[in-house]
C-alpha cells in the first residue's frame, strides 16, 4: 500500500486528505518514522531536517517519489544530496505571506510603540512614567524591504498602504519593471538602501549570499534609532552584531522571528534587551495558514504519486 510518511505536526486536514489517499505515518503519534527513507513513497515535512544520509538511503531503497516542504524556504533540506539522487523536492510558496507580512507589520508597531514593554510595566506595577517609554510613529517613514518576493510584496503594501511610508526595496534576482503597482525606490546596493531607512524588514531566504548579509558595518550605515525586522530565517541577521548596535543605542530596536539557534536559550542576549520583542518561528502560525499548508502540501504530494509532475520543485 502507498505510505506517506509526515514528520511534522500538520494542521488536521492535510493529514486527513493524505489519509483518504494513503496510508499513514505520522511522527506524533505513531513509532517508526525513522524508517521513512525505506519506506515512505511521499514524504510532508515543515520544520524536521531532511539529512544528506537520510536522502541518500531513500535513494537507495528507491520507493521515495516526493518530499514536500511546508512553507517556502528548505534550507532544512540537503537539497543537493536530493538532486544527485534524484528525488524531487517541492514547496508552497505564497500560502503563509499574508501571515508572515501582517506579523512583520505586528512587529514593527511592537517595538517602535514599545507595546511589551509597557504591558509590562503594568502587570508588573512598575513606575507608569510614560514620559521614560516613548515610541516612535511609522506614519510617513522609509521603510526598506529586503527580498521583493510575495511576502516582501505584501509588507511593502502593507506599510505604504496603512502608514504612507515610503518604499525602498533591495533585491538584485527581480526584473527592474518588478513592483509596477507598488510606488517604491529600488536600491541599486542593500548599502544605499540601509542609510536611507528608518526600518528595514528583511523577507529574504537564507543562503552563502544572504548569511550575515546584516552585519556589523550594515548596522553602521543605518540611521541612529533605526529598526531592524527579521521573519526571513535566522543567520541573515548577525546576531551578535545586532545586540551590539542595539545595546550602544544605534539600532532603537527589533522585531525577530527567527534565530540561529530555535528555539534560542532563554539567555540568548537579545532577549535580555527591552526593545527587542521575540516571536518563536510563528510567521506562519494562523489557523487559516496551518490550513492551507497542510492541504496544500497532501495535494501535492498527492499528485505526485498519481503521476503528475511536481511543482514547486526545488530539487
Amino acid at each position: 500500500m502507498t505510505k506517506i510518511y509526515i514528520l511534522d505536526r500538520f494542521h488536521p486536514a492535510g493529514v486527513e486528505m493524505a489519509r483518504q489517499f494513503a496510508d499513514t505515518v505520522v511522527n506524533y503519534d505513531e513509532p517508526g518514522v525513522k524508517d521513512w527513507p525505506e519506506q515512505a513513497d511521499g514524504v510532508m515535512v515543515r520544520m524536521t531536517p531532511v539529512t544528506g544520509d537520510e536522502i541518500r538511503r531513500a535513494g537507495k531503497a528507491g520507493k521515495v517519489k516526493i518530499i514536500c516542504k511546508q512553507g517556502v524556504g528548505y534550507d532544512t533540506i540537503d537539497i543537493a544530496t536530493a538532486k544527485e539522487v534524484g528525488i524531487p523536492v517541492s514547496r508552497t510558496p505564497g500560502v503563509n505571506s499574508e501571515a508572515v507580512a501582517e506579523l512583520a507589520l505586528g512587529l514593527s508597531l511592537a517595538v517602535n510603540r514599545r507595546i511589551p514593554e509597557l504591558d509590562r510595566m503594568l502587570r508588573n506595577a512598575q513606575s507608569q512614567d510614560r514620559g521614560n517609554f516613548l515610541g516612535g510613529e511609522l506614519g510617513g517613514k522609509t521603510i526598506g524591504v529586503i527580498g521583493m518576493g510575495n511576502i516582501g510584496t505584501l509588507a511593502a503594501r502593507k506599510f505604504h498602504r496603512a502608514f504612507d511610508c515610503n518604499i525602498v526595496a533591495y533585491d538584485p534576482y527581480v526584473p527592474a519593471d518588478h513592483w509596477k503597482d507598488q510606488p517604491h525606490e529600488r536600491a541599486a546596493t542593500l548599502e544605499d538602501m540601509l542609510k536611507k531607512v528608518d526600518l528595514v524588514t528583511v523577507h529574504c531566504p537564507l543562503n552563502k549570499e544572504t548569511r550575515d548579509i546584516i552585519d556589523a558595518k550594515e548596522l553602521a550605515l543605518m540611521k541612529k534609532g533605526a529598526i531592524v525586522i527579521n521573519c526571513a530565517r535566522g543567520g541573515i541577521v548577525n546576531e551578535k552584531a545586532l545586540y551590539e548596535a542595539i545595546k550602544s543605542g544605534h539600532i532603537f530596536g527589533a522585531g525577530l522571528d527567527v534565530f540561529d539557534v530555535e528555539p534560542p536559550p532563554h539567555d540568548h542576549p537579545l532577549l535580555s534587551l527591552a526593545t527587542v520583542v521575540a516571536t518563536p518561528h510563528s510567521g506562519g502560525g494562523t489557523r487559516e495558514t496551518q490550513e492551507r499548508s497542510g492541504t496544500r502540501v497532501a495535494q501535492q504530494v498527492i499528485d505526485v504519486l498519481q503521476g503528475k509532475p511536481a511543482v514547486n520543485r526545488v530539487a
